[in-house]
């Protein structure tokens, strides 16, 4: 009930944002007819479109994505149609005659019933469900948290009802805007007599409206124009409720469930390990082979910083416990479209000495049965198949270590060896080292348009497009750009020619950068600078020469900076002097 009160609000925050207002003319241009009949029914067509097409969306499946485009510019057709009949009524009538009578013989019947106090209802909804289609990308934190967990968990009833939630509040604030401003509209009309004035006013501004969709200018240009930061709005609400938080890789640790003298609870059975798309060091496990056995299910991926910093701790419950009944069991489900490949999980695999069973969850299957909304994710099984507690992100590994020994205790073992030495995590090397949480200043940020977050070059992102980017004059703390010709996509940013640069202002010890090779595999070799000046070759991450220079050769994470001393916030820029490069995500630590 929470979060469907929140996915209202966050809809009603939706006028406050600029993504709407491509949208308004469409709304406005009916504002003089009858509320109930006419107005109503194209917002009720909008939500219910929104509904629909963001729960499609949510599957994430590829199919699904194309046909929301195909849709998208069918409706962006159908609106420039509309907006040139407000201009030159006779151009629709020329150009698509039968139809242009059908809809004359519709609009009759809509005056007359509109004359009579009855309707225009079913056009009205049309225009509305086409108008839904525009609509559909206006997403803000509360509607990302909602179709973030859609997408993993699959479409569902709830999902839905959230979707909905959402929807209905934007219509809500539509509503009240489309009653104040029909009243102005109606007054103007009246007083004025600029009632045609107005027809083609509505009709200009809807054909902008079409030509500021179909450019990407109501993602690009109007958000950076917005005066109201409905994101910070919406994230204030999330933050003023507890227990409710996004689903990311970099969320702090929530802790195991159950203190050191008291019963752990159970939260759930097992759940059936079935839809993998294959496993690695082990046939396929079910948990009826399981039973009897304390179990460790470990969600991961191979790029994930986060789980990578957990994973020696995971490597060490494998080997000091497994010979006392503990089962560890890795479930690799992909973020990026490259971890879905087989090949490219093996070679991390064997790179990141795993030994355990690993399960491919390429379809999210398992994900999905576990509820699951995180990486790194542990849950910690007792030997009757139940769960029994949980750790969320990297951290608290002393007390993931005593469930496991409590439930080993629990299934009849006595001569457990000591508890892993806590001081040895400061042993650790590379980007299994720690984060340096002191210095961390720096949010993980994403370069795809999907989830594109403070980008400073001058114009911003070109979704999908190849686009000559240049750096901004002045950075801000965490603002990055792009310099040369990049094509960004919704997960990475493709460089078209040598030279091009990912600049990057943060504040943390350790910087690092999801880099894929050229798509035919070729390498593509690079630079990294820092304040404008080769990197000092005592701050060189693992993957870069004391020269500063390195190769980017695997579809994988790449650590570029690891600061010993001066730690602070810096621009750090990184050239490649070969086309080709996919970068996905900074990260940091």
């Amino acid at each position: 009930m929470m979060l469907l009160l929140l996915a209202y609000l966050g809809g009603v925050l939706t006028l406050l944002s600029p993504c709407i207002l491509p949208v308004l003319p469409f709304v406005f241009a009916r504002a003089g007819r009858s509320f109930l009949r006419s107005t109503l029914p194209l917002l009720l067509g909008m939500a219910i479109t929104f509904t629909v097409v963001a729960s499609l969306a949510a599957v994430g499946s590829a199919w699904v994505a194309q046909a929301n485009q195909i849709g998208r510019w069918i409706a962006l057709v159908v609106m420039a149609v509309f907006a040139l009949a407000l201009l030159w009524p006779r151009f629709s009538d020329r150009l698509l005659a039968p139809f242009q009578r059908a809809g004359a013989r519709l609009s009759a019947r809509a005056d007359a019933a509109d004359e009579a106090g009855r309707g225009g209802a079913g056009t009205s909804l049309l225009v509305g469900i086409a108008t839904g289609l525009l609509w559909a990308p206006c997403a803000g934190p509360i509607l990302g948290l909602v179709l973030t967990g859609a997408a993993l968990n699959g479409a569902s009833a709830s999902t839905s009802s959230l979707l909905l939630a959402y929807a209905l509040g934007a219509v809500t604030a539509l509503a009240l805007a489309v009653w104040i401003g029909g009243r102005v509209f109606n007054a103007l009309k009246a007083r004025l007599g600029l009632g045609n004035t107005l027809r083609r006013l509505l009709g200009v501004a809807a054909l902008l409206a079409v030509v500021a969709i179909a450019m990407g200018w109501d993602t690009g240009v109007l958000t950076r124009l917005s005066a109201v930061s409905t994101a910070r709005l919406e994230q204030g609400l999330l933050n003023a409720v507890p227990g409710v938080q996004p689903a990311a890789s970099t969320l702090s640790s929530t802790g195991a469930a159950g203190a050191a003298d008291t019963p752990l609870p159970v939260e759930g059975e097992l759940p059936a390990l079935d839809g993998s798309t294959g496993w690695l060091n082990s046939p396929p496990l079910t948990r009826e082979q399981l039973r009897g056995k304390v179990v460790l299910i470990d969600f991961w991926t191979y790029s994930c910083i986060n789980c990578l910093r957990a994973m020696p701790f995971v490597h060490e419950w494998q080997e000091r416990y497994r010979d006392h009944g503990l089962v560890v069991i890795g479930v690799h489900t992909p973020e990026f479209a490259f971890e879905r490949n087989p090949r490219n999980v093996m070679r991390a695999v064997e790179q990141l000495k795993v030994d355990y069973p690993v399960a491919l969850d390429n379809n999210y299957a398992i994900w999905r049965a576990f509820e699951n909304r995180y990486w790194p994710a542990h849950y910690f099984v007792d030997a009757k198949g139940r769960i029994r507690a949980h750790q969320f992100g990297e951290g608290n590994y002393a007390h993931s270590e005593q469930v496991i020994r409590r439930l080993l205790q629990e299934a009849g073992q006595t001569d457990l060896p000591p508890p892993a030495d806590p001081a040895a995590a400061t042993s650790l090397q590379g980007v299994a080292e720690q984060a340096d949480m002191g210095n961390l200043r720096s949010p993980e940020t994403y370069l795809g348009h999907a989830r594109a977050e403070n980008f400073a070059s001058p114009g911003g992102i070109r979704n999908g497009q190849r686009a000559d980017y240049t750096l901004p004059d002045r950075f801000t703390l965490n603002q990055w750009a792009l310099r040369g010709p990049w094509t960004v996509s919704e997960e990475a940013a493709e460089l078209q020619q040598a030279g091009g640069r990912i600049a990057f202002r943060f504040h943390a010890r350790d910087l690092h950068l999801v880099l894929a090779p050229a798509e035919n595999g070729a390498p593509v070799r690079f630079r990294v600078l820092m304040d404008g000046k080769p990197l000092p070759s005592a701050d060189a991450g693992g993957d870069v020469h004391p020269d500063g220079t390195g190769v980017v050769d695997e579809h994988r994470l790449y650590q570029l900076v690891r600061q010993r001393d001066n730690i602070g916030e810096h621009l750090f820029e990184i050239e490649f002097l070969d086309p080709g490069v996919q970068a996905y995500a900074f990260t940091f630590g």
